[in-house]
C-alpha cells in the first residue's frame, strides 16, 4: 500500500475520509486561492470538525511554507534524499 500510496494517493484505496482530507491537502497546496465553504463542507460530510479542518489546514500551509523559504533560500535537499525527494 506504500508503494502505491508513493506513486499515486487518489489510486492507493484509502478509505473515503482520508480521500477527502489528502484531496483537500491537494487543492490548498496547489490552487490554495480555489478553496471556498465547499470545501470544508465537504470535509465536515467526512466527519472532520472545524478543530480538524482548522489542524489539518495549519499543517499543510506550514509545509507548504517551510518548502517555500527553503527554495528560496536555495536550502537543498538532505543528502539522504534523491532529487525526487525520495530515500536513496
Amino acid at each position: 500500500m506504500v508503494d502505491r500510496f508513493a506513486d499515486d494517493w487518489g489510486t492507493a484505496g484509502l478509505d473515503a475520509p482520508t480521500m477527502a482530507l489528502l484531496a483537500h491537502a491537494e487543492k490548498l497546496t496547489r490552487e490554495p486561492w480555489t478553496v471556498d465553504t465547499a470545501d470544508i463542507e465537504t470535509l465536515r460530510g467526512h466527519g472532520f470538525d472545524d478543530r480538524g479542518i482548522s489542524s489539518l489546514t495549519q499543517v499543510v500551509a506550514y509545509f507548504n511554507y517551510i518548502n517555500r523559504v527553503a527554495d528560496g533560500l536555495g536550502v537543498g535537499a538532505e543528502d539522504w534524499l534523491g532529487p525526487d525527494g525520495t530515500p536513496t
